[in-house]
């Protein structure tokens, strides 16, 4: 859907090496809608000293008035509702997605957000997105994989070795937004403390010794639905499953475990259909 040149002015608070944040940007990405981007410090986050959520993404959006959107998934499927449907306004739509508070495992209070991952639509909206109601149940099956456990791959693989983990941390300060000091602190001792917080997260979700052997296994799982008849999980054309494993797999490019996982997957097919197809939008 084409919306009028600028009816919805868009912000986006992130870390560039965020997989939830490389999400949100694939989405705006392939729907062509322009933002602007402020690179959030995560040490002081002084940047989003404005909000009481503390995560990133956090997505300022103006349609008439401003509002703040949290949660990657929820901007996604907000925004998404919003180029669709022209019955309500933004502010209307993301009040279908209230915040509910819970507590993890871990006895910490956290918010988890009701119905993320549906677009709210009418019937006829929704036949019109989705013709055959499996299309709709496997777009938002996959989304949720892509957070529930693709995200979780990430940071065991990236700092898996104390000179991956050295690694990642050279990009990630390259990449953020660090002073000159904080960026030689923030290199070596986020490097070391990754590296340990790494394994704690191999436990936590039951990896592998050999984590990368569950990193090919979800990324074959991933293209293995996909199937060989269709160029997206969308079809033709990406849905939004196909955006949320992109994003979270971007975030590799670059280092070891991307390169590990191009050579020993069948991803790189689908992988650079993603990228033509968002280059070109």
């Amino acid at each position: 859907s084409q919306l009028p040149a600028g009816s919805l002015q868009l912000t986006l608070y992130q870390y560039k090496t965020c997989p939830f944040c490389s999400k949100v940007r694939a989405f705006l990405d392939y729907h062509g809608l322009p933002y602007e981007i402020v690179e959030v410090n995560p040490i002081m986050r002084k940047e989003i000293k404005f909000s009481s959520y503390r995560k990133v993404p956090i997505l300022l959006a103006n349609a008439g008035s401003p509002l703040q959107l949290n949660d990657s998934s929820v901007i996604i499927s907000a925004i998404k509702t919003y180029l669709i449907s022209k019955r309500n306004s933004l502010e209307e739509i993301v009040s279908f997605y209230p915040p509910m508070k819970t507590v993890t495992e871990q006895g910490k209070e956290v918010f988890e957000y009701g119905n993320k991952y549906w677009l709210m639509l009418d019937e006829k909206e929704t036949k019109r997105v989705y013709p055959v109601k499996e299309v709709r149940v496997e777009e938002m099956k996959w989304r949720k994989w892509a957070d529930d456990w693709l995200v979780h791959l990430i940071s065991p693989n990236v700092y898996r070795t104390p000179r991956e983990a050295l690694a990642s941390f050279d990009y990630i300060v390259r990449e953020g937004k660090f002073g000159t000091v904080e960026g030689f602190f923030a290199k070596y001792m986020g490097a070391v403390a990754m590296f340990f917080i790494s394994k704690r997260l191999k436990k936590r979700h039951h990896l592998q010794d050999n984590v990368r052997e569950d990193l090919y296994e979800a990324v074959n799982e991933w293209v293995k639905a996909v199937g060989k008849h269709r160029l997206f999980m969308g079809g033709t054309q990406p849905n939004l499953a196909d955006l949320a494993v992109y994003g979270v797999l971007r975030v590799m490019e670059g280092l070891e475990a991307f390169d590990d996982m191009m050579v020993h997957t069948k991803i790189q097919p689908w992988y650079q259909r993603m990228e033509e197809v968002i280059q070109k939008a």
